[in-house]
This record gives structure tokens, C-alpha cells and sequence, in this order.
């Protein structure tokens, strides 16, 4: 079984990546399960989306802890020796959402603590295309979805990135050049 993350900015592509990847995937013969956080099929991930769309710093820490919980119990639940393949959307940088300092914390803590793999990817996009494409594509916007919060949270995912084993790919990219890295980087656990 292969561990893969996608993570990144609000509207840096994850969500694309996820299934342009498990489509290839799943068309070359591959077993794999898809995850993504928050998720709609329990009380914590309903709740993180309630919190996202709250205003205060209650809510703040609502969400990312409901986050957390969420993402705790698809690990626990997840059918790993059943795949090939495992792909977990929005994991770790979920904690950089928090205000410092509690955001390292919650980092190193929550990474001590959940599976790590060799592939786990952080799509960074620049603030102002992240926010250009939430402008384009959402009709209500989420707490973190201000330009300024998209800048503040970009520079801890990075610090947080840069100290652990994520693989940083530029995704200001089109779609094809991000997917293409992301299978190069694949590549030797592809085995197509």
C-alpha cells in the first residue's frame, strides 16, 4: 500500500489532483481509496465545515480541532490493506490554520501522532492566485478565504513543510503541469 497527501491552500488544486490521480489510477488497474477532509460522512467533519463558515477566534479553534478529529477518525477507519493505493486530502496543514504559536504545536504533535509517508505533497499557490480562484469559482467564502488569511496561512504551511518530508510543488501551474509533477515524483512506486 502506497500513503499519499495532498495538501495545500484553500483552492491550490488539491481536490483536482486527488482525482485526476485516483483516475489514473483506478484506469490503470489499481485499487484505490480517496479521502477527503473535512468529509461530509460524520459528526466531526460536518461540524469543521459549520466552524469554517463562523466568524471568532472560538470558531477559529473549533474548526481546525473538529478538522483534526476528523482526519483521526478516517485514519482509524480506513480499510489501508483493502488498496493499493491511499489518498488523503487535506491532512497535516490543517494545524496551520491555527494562530501561532499553536499552529507548530498542533503540527509536531498531530505529526507524531497520524501515519507520514515519503509522499506527501504540499501544492503551494500564491496567495493572490488562491484567492483570484475562490473569487471565481465559490459563492460564499470560508473564514480563512481573505487575502490576508491566505497570505498568513501560506507562510506557516511552508515553515511547517520545510521541516518535515513534503514534496512543495509550485501550483500556480496549469492543472497538467502540477499533475505531471506529481506522477513524477510517483513514479517509483507506480509499478504500472
Amino acid at each position: 500500500m502506497v500513503f499519499i497527501v495532498i495538501d495545500g491552500l484553500d483552492a491550490s488544486g488539491k481536490s483536482t489532483q486527488a482525482l485526476n490521480l485516483y483516475n489514473f489510477l483506478s484506469n490503470n488497474g489499481k485499487t484505490v481509496y480517496l479521502r477527503f477532509h473535512p468529509s461530509n460522512d460524520n459528526f466531526f467533519g460536518v461540524k469543521a465545515k459549520e466552524f469554517l463558515y463562523s466568524r471568532g477566534r472560538s470558531a477559529h479553534f473549533a474548526a481546525a480541532l473538529f478538522y483534526m478529529l476528523d482526519v483521526v477518525r478516517s485514519i482509524l477507519l480506513c480499510p489501508w490493506r483493502r488498496y493499493d493505493y491511499v489518498i488523503f486530502v487535506r491532512y497535516l496543514m490543517g494545524t496551520a490554520y491555527l494562530p501561532s504559536p499553536f499552529y507548530r504545536i498542533a503540527y509536531h504533535l498531530f505529526a507524531s501522532l497520524v501515519p507520514t509517508s515519503n509522499f506527501m505533497f504540499f501544492l503551494d499557490v500564491t496567495p493572490e492566485e488562491a484567492y483570484r480562484r475562490i473569487l471565481k469559482e465559490r459563492k460564499r467564502l470560508e473564514m480563512f478565504e481573505s487575502l490576508e488569511e491566505l497570505k498568513r496561512t501560506r507562510l506557516k504551511a511552508l515553515s511547517l513543510a520545510s521541516i518535515g518530508r513534503w514534496i512543495i510543488i509550485d501550483a500556480d501551474k496549469p492543472i497538467k503541469d502540477v499533475e505531471r509533477e506529481i506522477r513524477r515524483f510517483l513514479n517509483p512506486c507506480l509499478s504500472l
